[in-house]
């Protein structure tokens, strides 16, 4: 009986590999990219009732150009594309599934410019298309599912408490940590790529993070972002390919305009 009780999810899991665009990688996804998107447009509703939206014109047109610049290249065309200025100190960005986007005006200071605006707009397509957040939620489930049959083996053990608790800890640092520094750095790689091709000078890129990194942070280890100087190291490696394209971009956008 235990035997069929693991054959059957491992089919399951075996099923629910796919190949994902950009990087040809295989990964395991339990939701559906429709799903995903439902989820994605109904989180984005419900953050901009609770949020207060920017009425800078100037800044909502740029961030349009630039959004509308960037997704293009992701050429996903079943994406309903949404750019949301949000008036917030929090320096920060994000894409839900299916192509909604937000960008606080606090992390306006850091970009300084269009181009910059363009790394991070790359930055979170790229979660989109990759399909970041189906996959932290597989990944949530198969853990949960690893640590419920550690437990019912564990049923009869009177350490239960302190080992189900190390397994806990273990999970986190040892796969859904990394597992989530992964996805920033793939974001990273497939950003570059799509600013580029926008038309956006990539080297803004490593400006940016060299602004942006901060001081303080919690060790690599310990968190879901690489470190600053990571991220800084590994878009370097990246560039020659990254300048190529855009030096085939139609038309240059060069920085952009500042704000």
């Amino acid at each position: 009986m235990k035997a069929i009780f693991c054959v059957v999810p491992l089919l399951a899991l075996i099923q629910a590999c796919i190949t994902l665009p950009e990087t040809g990688q295989s990964a395991l996804l339990l939701t559906s990219e429709a799903q995903e998107i439902q989820m994605g447009s109904e989180g984005y509703q419900e953050v901009l009732k609770k949020s207060k939206l920017s009425k800078d014109a100037r800044l909502n047109a740029i961030l349009q150009r630039v959004g509308h610049k960037v997704a293009v290249q992701a050429q996903q065309p079943q994406y309903k594309w949404e750019f949301a200025l949000i008036e917030s100190k929090e320096m920060n960005a994000w894409c839900m599934p299916g192509g909604k986007v937000a960008f606080y005006t606090g992390i306006l200071p850091k970009l300084q410019n269009e181009a910059a605006m363009a790394a991070v707009m790359g930055h979170e397509v790229a979660h989109a298309v990759l399909r970041h957040s189906g996959q932290r939620i597989s990944q949530s489930m198969i853990v949960g599912l690893g640590l419920g049959v550690a437990q019912l083996s564990m049923a009869n053990s009177q350490y239960k408490d302190q080992l189900l608790g190390m397994l806990g800890a273990g999970a986190t640092v040892g796969v859904i940590l990394p597992f989530s520094r992964g996805h920033e750095s793939e974001a990273d790689t497939v950003g570059l790529k799509y600013m580029a091709k926008a038309g956006y000078d990539p080297q803004e890129a490593v400006r940016f993070w060299q602004r942006f990194k901060s001081e303080g942070a919690p060790p690599e280890f310990l968190s879901t972002h690489p470190s600053g100087d990571t991220r800084i190291q590994e878009l370097t490696q990246k560039m020659p390919s990254a300048l190529a394209l855009y030096q085939a971009a139609p038309v240059k956008m060069g920085l952009g305009d500042k704000f």
